[in-house]
């Protein structure tokens, strides 16, 4: 069994707390993760039953094993050992998740990186992680290729989908001659509790991407806690999206929480409202997830009422502010509410839900899960009162730990010493309690606009202007001012047909005056054909800024 070195972990003082809901403390403490979300469901006869849905194929649990062990041999047979880091830089396909679990199965640690990435993110990940191999689909090869000579641990690549000879060439391996050359039969490696299962790198919001360790045990819990509590996914369901496996959201939707329950995912490669609109009538999906930009797209999209979307149960979302305007709307057009929720890469899932209300609550992220305390704070680190704005805290099953703290002149110690204090996470999140215990998400702190001492949350100016029938998309930063420390700046895209310019600024902020207080109001415009946006489509407000 390949050991972690100690020092690529943080001092033990400066972890977080770990807390076991009382209804997993069964858990065992030996563990393999492809184990327990695939071959358990094949040992427990659902190995007939549908694992994954692509295009016009259905794969079943039976099958998706077989393809598994056949790659994790190959794996194997190449020199991966436990512990080992494997990268994946993969779209959306059954051949991801046969990857992430193959890694998984063998005890070796499945390393997402995001499509989006540049070369130099790709090479700094490679090296940072110590990739042993990098499993990548041919379309997402060009910024590998460029980062490549930078490889410092002698990462091989694995190519999926690419010419045969081409692939060689490079001095690089056939995903499909490894899987066909692996034997069907291969016994998961069992891992302790100690050791790593997952590591999830940050988006790079702020610098290079952090990595984030996640022990196996902590993301059994979790998958078990979101499932149970969020999803409640069994045989029979089909869970449908577009986030990718191979970033950090995508990741726990699409290979943990679905196949903690035995359920199906409906995999797309890439989001268009057609297509996905197809596949939850084609695939009868029954749970629908997505980024509110997600939803909105799904509005706009003119067919909609053409398709038949009776099989979804229920509809999620998560990763920046709903908003009770879009879910008002899509609670219309659809006739189901869409329940909003809260996670982290360094929490590796979901941690707050409006699931735990009988029903929405408009605005907010709902409660923390079962099994997770979250506290709002002040600068003193007081409890606040309910409705006071401050810094959420929380503890869980799983929680913050960066890799390779002590690298960089220690910078990421000093961030771990920064993200858990006294044994608590600090999320980074401004919000607020009512006295209901839900929780209303404002801004993260670091997007916070601080402006002639008003705090004002760029989530909530933003959803007043995508009201304005010429507003396609919009964004909101707080940008330096001598006098008001901070003004509010608005990055607009306009829809066809419609000017820019001091005439349309003028009449944007009369309209705005019926939604938001005047100081929250846009100091400066700007307009854009595109926001800069993550993968899942995320806002990266540090772009605008």
């Amino acid at each position: 069994m390949g050991k972690i070195p100690e020092n690529y972990l943080p001092p033990k003082e400066t972890w977080p707390v770990y807390l076991t809901p009382d209804e997993f403390a069964d858990i065992p403490h030996q563990l393999n993760l492809a184990d327990f979300l695939l071959d358990r469901h094949v040992r427990e006869g659902r190995g007939e039953n549908p694992a994954i849905k692509f295009m016009d194929k259905t794969i079943t649990y039976g099958q998706l094993q077989q393809m598994v062990n056949r790659f994790g041999n190959a794996l194997k047979a190449v020199g991966v050992e436990p512990q080992d880091r494997v990268g994946i830089r993969l779209v959306n396909s059954p051949q991801a998740l046969v990857t992430i679990f193959a890694i998984e199965k063998i005890g070796a640690v499945p390393v997402p990186t995001s499509p989006l990435w540049s070369a130099e993110e790709v090479g700094f990940v490679a090296n940072n992680a110590e990739m042993k191999f990098f499993v990548v689909n041919a379309p997402l090869m060009e910024p590998v290729t460029k980062a490549k000579p930078e490889f410092e641990y002698g990462t091989r690549i694995i190519v999926i989908g690419g010419n045969p000879n081409e692939v060689k060439a490079a001095g690089d391996l056939v995903y499909e001659e490894m899987v066909e050359k692996g034997s069907p039969d291969l016994e998961a490696t069992m891992l302790n509790a100690d050791d790593i299962g997952i590591m999830l790198y940050t988006s790079g919001t702020t610098g290079m991407p952090k990595g984030c360790v996640h022990f196996v045990r902590p993301a059994v819990m979790v998958s078990r806690v979101v499932n149970r509590y969020v999803y409640q996914m069994k045989p029979g369901d089909i869970l449908g999206g577009a986030a990718p496996v191979s970033f950090a959201a995508g990741f726990g939707t699409f290979s943990l929480i679905p196949f903690e329950g035995g359920a199906a995912v409906s995999l797309i490669p890439r989001f268009a409202p057609p297509d996905m609109m197809d596949l939850i009538q084609k695939h009868r999906i029954t749970i629908l997830t997505g980024l509110p930009t997600a939803y909105r797209a799904l509005m706009k999209f003119p067919d909609f009422k053409k398709y038949d979307i009776g099989s979804v149960r229920l509809y999620t979302s998560g990763g920046d502010a709903l908003g009770a305007e879009t879910l008002q709307a899509w609670q219309e057009l659809s006739g189901k509410p869409i329940w909003e929720g809260l996670g982290g890469t360094e929490m590796l899932h979901l941690v707050t839900s409006n699931t735990m209300n009988p029903e929405p609550v408009p605005n907010s992220i709902g409660k923390p899960l079962p099994g997770v305390k979250v506290k709002v704070v002040n600068a003193e680190r007081q409890e606040c009162k309910p409705g006071e704005i401050g810094s959420m805290i929380l503890q869980g099953p799983s929680g913050t730990l960066y890799w390779k703290p002590y690298e960089e002149d220690e910078k990421l110690l000093r961030s771990q010493k920064k993200g858990v204090v006294d044994g608590w996470n600090q999320m980074g999140d401004a919000v607020y309690m009512n006295e209901d215990g839900n929780i209303f998400f404002v801004s993260r702190e670091d997007d916070m606009i601080k402006s002639s001492g008003y705090r004002i949350g760029p989530a909530e100016v933003e959803e007043a202007i995508l009201k304005h029938p010429a507003v396609a998309d919009a964004g909101v930063v707080g940008i330096p001012d001598p006098d008001k420390g901070q003004i509010t700046k608005a990055v607009v895209v306009l829809k066809p047909g419609y000017q820019g310019g001091d005439a349309f600024f003028e009449e944007l902020k009369e309209f705005l005056k019926q939604y938001i207080a005047i100081y929250k109001l846009p100091r400066v415009i700007q307009y854009m054909d595109a926001l800069p946006r993550t993968p899942t489509g995320k806002l990266l407000r540090r772009k605008l800024r």
